[in-house]
């Protein structure tokens, strides 16, 4: 039913290949639902909600097969996922949709998704001797690491910054891969224990980004690719920005991958800054909806 669905796009479908370790997952924290065709043997639709915290769950991997389009179904999974959720005590359920995927934008507005943020992905390259290129000594913004990042100072940089304004206070989440979840502060303290987090500071912060996970992945080619993923990248000047993603790169080397992704911003002026700082950026947003599940009209099918 999914593998063509990105045939269009010169891409493959990740649900064939994950989703019997997918389901196997269902549980207290999450639920995968199908929609049968009574009578036929054919499954018209899927969609798994997960729960992330206390009050936050998350909608991934909604599809129709493409004989049943049309016809509502989508919104009648995400209702039923809704319900499922809001039991659990979430208050607010999001998803992510590429920018490109019309289709998708539709649906999820129709069931009940309104527009909460964007973002990209910057791509540093790994690399050990990041930032000790002639002339990457001329600036006075210093990256603070292991020991030395002090997450309370990186907690009230983002709490007065625009990046979280613009990000709604979402980053990239600490278990579901793919997800993006409230940033706490308790979150930041744990990856400082763990030597994770890097903190710019020029007479005062200036930004911050931590290593949220690795993790392996085939590429193109059926190869095995390590990839370094960070959570969030913050900052508020061009030579934060460089400073901050040299230190990706350094990081990523040093836990031996072979690619990088960090999630910024979506708006000029980060994308910007990440550009300047000759740093390859994806050539697309992604988009991140959002459900209000307190409101009644949500899970009334």
């Amino acid at each position: 039913m999914t593998e063509d669905t990105w045939s269009d796009r010169d891409g493959s479908d990740y649900i064939p290949r994950i989703y019997h370790d997918w389901i196997a997952g269902d549980g207290d924290d999450q639920r995968t639902f199908l929609l049968d065709v009574e009578g036929e043997d054919a499954v018209a639709g899927v969609l798994q909600a997960v729960l992330l915290s206390e009050h936050e769950s998350w909608m991934q991997g909604m599809r129709v097969n493409s004989r049943y389009r049309g016809m509502g179904l989508s919104t009648r999974l995400q209702r039923q996922a809704f319900e499922w959720a809001r039991e659990r005590g979430s208050t607010v359920a999001r998803n992510m949709v590429f920018s490109w995927n019309v289709a998708g934008l539709g649906g999820s507005r129709a069931a009940g998704f309104d527009p909460c943020t964007e973002f990209r992905w910057a791509h540093p390259d790994p690399d050990a001797d990041a930032g000790s290129e002639t002339g990457a000594g001329t600036s006075t913004v210093e990256v603070a690491a292991e020991g030395d990042a002090d997450p309370d100072a990186a907690w009230s940089f983002w709490n007065a910054g625009a990046a979280r304004d613009h990000l709604r206070g979402l980053v990239l989440d600490a278990e579901e891969s793919w997800a993006v979840s409230e940033l706490t502060r308790e979150r930041l303290r744990a990856v400082a224990d763990d030597g994770r987090l890097f903190v710019a500071r020029d007479d005062g912060t200036r930004g911050f980004t931590y290593r949220n996970r690795t993790y392996d992945r085939p590429n193109e080619d059926g190869e095995v690719v390590t990839w370094a993923e960070y959570a969030v990248g913050a900052w508020d000047t061009p030579a934060a920005c460089e400073a901050l993603l040299r230190a990706v790169s350094r990081d990523a080397a040093g836990v031996d991958a072979d690619r990088t992704r960090v999630y910024v911003p979506e708006r000029v002026r980060w994308v910007s800054d990440v550009a300047a700082a000759r740093v390859r950026v994806s050539d697309e947003p992604d988009f991140v909806m959002a459900a209000d599940l307190t409101r009644d009209s949500l899970v009334e099918n």
